[in-house]
C-alpha cells in the first residue's frame, strides 16, 4: 500500500514532529511534508498554541518558496484537525490548496476530530490514506494520546541510581550521584514534559528548584507536590521562580494555604481513605488541565505510591557506573513472596550518556 519513498517523507515528517517537543502542549506535536514527483515542495511543524498547525506551516513554506501545491502529496503525522479551535480547521486549508492526496500516519484520538478531518477531506475529493508508520506517530505524542483516550496525563518517572540501584545514601545524601551529562538530559526530558512531579519527602531533603534550567526552554512546566499533610515551607525554592506552582494535599490548614496563595501557589484538596493524596484522581484532575505528560522526580516512597496507584506509564532511569551499598532504592514496594507478582517492564531504549547509562523502559499494565 504504501511505497519506500512514503515511508521516506512520513519519517521527515517525523523528525520535524519532533522539533515541536518543547513548545507545542497542549497540542500535539505535529510533523507535515507536502511533496510532489519525488521532491518536497514544504515542511512545516506545530508552533506554539495559537500559532499555526504543521499543515499550515508547510502550505506557508512551499509558498515562500515559489512552488504551487495543487496535486501535490502531504505527509502528516497526525491526521489534520477538522475544527475551529485557536485557529481554522488544516483540512479545510489542504482542501482549498487543491493537494491531491492526504497520508497522514494515525487518526487524532480528540473527539472533536477523531476521523472528521479525513471525511471532510475525502469529501473534497481528496485521496486519504491512514496508517503509515501509526505507532512511531502514536510514540510522538504519547502523553496526548493518553488524555484524550484514558483521561489522564502519560506518568514518566525519572530515577538517578548507582549501578546496584541505590538513589541516596541512608542519611539522605543524594546529589550527584549521575553526571552532569545525565542532569542535563533529565533537564531536557523535564523541558519537554507538560508538568513536573515531586513530593513533600524530596523538598524537604534537597529543597530543589525543580525547574528547567539546563537546557534552554520557551517555557517552564507546572510545578506539582504532593503533600498530603501540607507541611512545607513556604519560603522552599520550590515555590520561588517563574511557572506555575500546584500543591496537591488532603489535610486542610487555612494558614499554610493562605501563605502559599500569596505566592501564587494554587491548592487543591485530593483526600484519598488513608488520608493521603488521591494519585489516580490527581492525575485526572491535571488531564482536565490540559496536562499531557507528567515527569516525576521523587524519593523512593512517593515512587512506589504511583507505582502501586497504577499511575505510572515509563520509568526513565539513569544508571552510574558506582555501587553504593546498603542505601535508598529506587521504588518502594511491598514484599512479594512470589515472582510472578513482579511488575513488568519492556526496555524501550538503552543508552549511553557521558559516563552514565539512560534506560526508557514501559510497565507492562
Amino acid at each position: 500500500m504504501y511505497s519506500e519513498s512514503d515511508h521516506t517523507f512520513m519519517l521527515r515528517a517525523l523528525e520535524l514532529a519532533q522539533r515541536a517537543a518543547f513548545h507545542a502542549t497542549p497540542n500535539p506535536r505535529v510533523g507535515c511534508v507536502i511533496v510532489r514527483d519525488g521532491r518536497i515542495l514544504g515542511e512545516g511543524w506545530t508552533q506554539p498554541p495559537g500559532s499555526n498547525h504543521a499543515e499550515i506551516e508547510a502550505l506557508l513554506d512551499a509558498r515562500r518558496n515559489g512552488h504551487d501545491v495543487r496535486g501535490a502529496t502531504v505527509f502528516v503525522t497526525l491526521e489534520p484537525c477538522s475544527h475551529f479551535g485557536r485557529t481554522p480547521p488544516c483540512s479545510t486549508a489542504l482542501a482549498e490548496a487543491h493537494v491531491a492526496r492526504v497520508i497522514a500516519a494515525v487518526e487524532d484520538p480528540n473527539p472533536l476530530v477523531r476521523g472528521k478531518g479525513l471525511d471532510m477531506l475525502r469529501a473534497n475529493g481528496v485521496d486519504v490514506r491512514c496508517g503509515l508508520l501509526e505507532q512511531e506517530a502514536a510514540d510522538v505524542n504519547v502523553g496526548f494520546f493518553s488524555r484524550m483516550m484514558r483521561g489522564r496525563p502519560w506518568v514518566r518517572v525519572k530515577i538517578a541510581a548507582s549501578l546496584d540501584g541505590k538513589t541516596a545514601l541512608d542519611n539522605g545524601v543524594s546529589q550527584w550521584i549521575t553526571s552532569d551529562d545525565a542532569r542535563r538530559d533529565g533537564h531536557a526530558w523535564r523541558a519537554r514534559a507538560c508538568a513536573v512531579l515531586t513530593g513533600i519527602g524530596t523538598v524537604r531533603a534537597d529543597n530543589p528548584q525543580m525547574n528547567v534550567r539546563m537546557v534552554e526552554t520557551a517555557r517552564q512546566p507546572l510545578r506539582v507536590l504532593v503533600d498530603s499533610r501540607l507541611e512545607a515551607d513556604p519560603d522552599a525554592r520550590f515555590f520561588e521562580g517563574e511557572g506555575r506552582v500546584l500543591v496537591a494535599c488532603a489535610a486542610e490548614n487555612a494558614e499554610r494555604e493562605q501563605r502559599l496563595a500569596d505566592k501564587g501557589v494554587e491548592v487543591i484538596r485530593l483526600p484519598n481513605e488513608r488520608g493521603k493524596v488521591d494519585l489516580p484522581l490527581l492525575m485526572k484532575r491535571l488531564a482536565e488541565r490540559a496536562i499531557n505528560e507528567v515527569h516525576v522526580e521523587a524519593g523512593f516512597k512517593l515512587n512506589g505510591s504511583l507505582v502501586g496507584a497504577g499511575v505510572v506509564d515509563e520509568l526513565l532511569v539513569y544508571l552510574a557506573p558506582m555501587l553504593i551499598g546498603e542505601a535508598q532504592g529506587m521504588v518502594h514496594l511491598p514484599a512479594l513472596s512470589d515472582l510472578a507478582k513482579a511488575q513488568r517492564l519492556v526496555f524501550r531504549e538503552v543508552t549511553q550518556v557521558g559516563e552514565d547509562v539512560r534506560i526508557l523502559a514501559r510497565l507492562l499494565q
